[in-house]
């Protein structure tokens, strides 16, 4: 049997992405599900759920998939359409009442990239499918060591039952309060917009919706919620019906944006904190997890609220493994990604975490324009990326770790090690790392002057200097 090459710069850590007819294609899409078929069966599995979001390449990627799962004996649960976060619903152990015995899924999904981008998202037995397990699906590709077999196909409409489970993050909050909300939401024209539309029927209050409509050229702005202009059009909204604050959302739904009704954003690591002083109230002493790029402001705030910061990679698939690994409720990154498991199930839900901060602001008693406004204020950059070679990033990273190693970390001066480099001084903190999915460094910082953002960034750039490197 002939194997098959994947093209070296899909198989990433978290999940596997290309741009299709050129470095992703539909044969591809039916290695992996031979080779993800063939994992399955060896660990005992029998069936998986699939679904694909609105690219225009996801259909045929999604056919070809299918194919070669129950090529390799996997009976497979195809629920079409929607977000990630409802594929993953599809594969949890708490579906079992819909899909018995569902053992892991696949979601055809571009994720917040290019329309021309594609790929695949994973989960198994309950747990992310990444690093080592997507490395081993290009193994056993190329050596053409697939299981065989003549699996079955089914399709199945879970929508309505996925919604259903949104719905429970209101459950005991007074319905008056709800009625009072207004809110936008923002699909950009990604997956989750036929979710948006059933959901916001079934809820109190009154809102306006953005780009429900899926399409899979979007037109109307990019579907990437963390960048500021994707949101221009949610704070119009916001401001022009007076709404109290607009949510928006990635392509496939796992990512989380919001705006508050004076149009700020409410970046990734803000929301964590408001999610916190939700949970903490109920559940003091809980842990929270949030990635190396957060404010040193978020942590502090955890530890004030009563509960335990934990700093952690970044990354949708770190941290969800942590969170199994701690038994942590909650966790989130600033990239939107945002992970429940008080009263959810530990993956990432851009709508069900749309749901819960309508929840939060509620049973803490303000609105989200006031949370922000009790924020402290911070200078920080945003992400500063300059492309390195791929075989040249890491080392880097070392390079320059090893430098403030030799040189003696000053008192005051704190140096973690989690994910790259992060560097706490008495002026603020700043970060180097490398990309999991990109040849590119990653260099951000926070301070509470400018002078003090200025001095950090003066650092960075002497310690790349030394290492043969200029900041682009």
């Amino acid at each position: 049997m002939t194997g098959h090459k994947f093209h070296p710069s899909i198989l990433r850590e978290y999940d596997i992405r290309g741009v299709f007819g050129e470095t992703l294609s539909v044969e591809d899409a039916h290695a992996v599900g031979r080779s993800f078929g063939s994992v399955v069966r060896q660990r005992g599995g029998n069936r998986v759920a699939v679904g694909y979001d609105g690219r225009l390449s996801s259909p045929m990627l999604e056919h070809a998939l299918v194919e070669g799962l129950t090529a390799s004996g996997l009976d497979v649960v195809r629920i079409g359409l929607g977000p990630s976060p409802m594929l993953y619903f599809a594969a949890t152990p708490a579906a079992k009442a819909l899909f018995p015995d569902v053992q892991g899924g696949v979601h055809v999904t571009g994720s917040h990239n290019p329309a021309n981008h594609n790929g695949f998202k994973m989960v198994l037995e309950g747990a992310p499918f990444f690093g080592s397990d997507i490395i081993d699906l290009g193994r056993i590709a190329d050596e053409a060591a697939w299981v065989s077999g003549n699996g079955s196909v089914q399709c199945a409409d879970i929508a309505e039952a996925y919604v259903d489970c949104l719905l429970g993050a209101l459950d005991g909050i007074d319905r008056g309060a709800l009625n009072a909300l207004r809110i936008g939401w923002d699909a950009g024209n990604g997956a989750a917009g036929p979710i948006i539309d059933a959901l916001t029927a079934r809820l109190p209050g009154y809102h306006v919706l953005l780009y429900t409509s899926v399409d899979g050229h979007f037109p109307n702005h990019h579907p990437d919620p963390t960048i500021e202009g994707n949101l221009t059009d949610l704070c119009a909204a916001v401001a022009e019906q007076c709404l109290d604050f607009g949510v928006a959302f990635d392509g496939d739904g796992d990512r989380i944006g919001a705006v508050d009704s004076k149009g700020r954003v409410i970046w990734g690591d803000q929301l964590l904190g408001i999610y916190a002083e939700d949970l903490l109230r109920n559940a003091p002493e809980s842990m929270v997890i949030a990635d190396v790029k957060a404010s040193s402001t978020l942590f502090e705030r955890i530890a004030e609220l009563g509960g335990k910061p934990l700093m952690w990679k970044t990354g949708h698939s770190p941290l969800k493994s942590k969170m199994k690994e701690t038994g942590a409720p909650l966790a989130g990154e600033m990239s939107g990604h945002m992970f429940f498991a008080d009263k959810y199930f530990g993956y990432d839900d851009a709508l069900y975490a749309a749901v819960r901060l309508i929840a939060a602001t509620v049973r803490i008693g303000m609105s989200l324009t006031a949370l922000r406004d009790a924020m402290p204020e911070r200078i920080a950059t945003p992400e500063l990326r300059f492309q390195v070679d791929e075989a040249r990033k890491f080392a880097v990273v070392d390079e320059v770790l090893g430098q403030l190693i030799a040189d003696g970390v000053p008192d005051g001066v704190q140096v973690h090690q989690i994910d790259g480099v992060r560097v706490e001084t008495p002026d603020g903190w700043w970060l180097l790392r490398a990309s999991n999915t990109q040849d590119v460094l990653v260099v951000r910082a926070e301070s509470t002057s400018d002078e003090g953002l200025a001095g950090l960034l003066a650092e960075v750039d002497a310690r790349l200097a030394a290492v043969g490197l200029k900041r682009g």
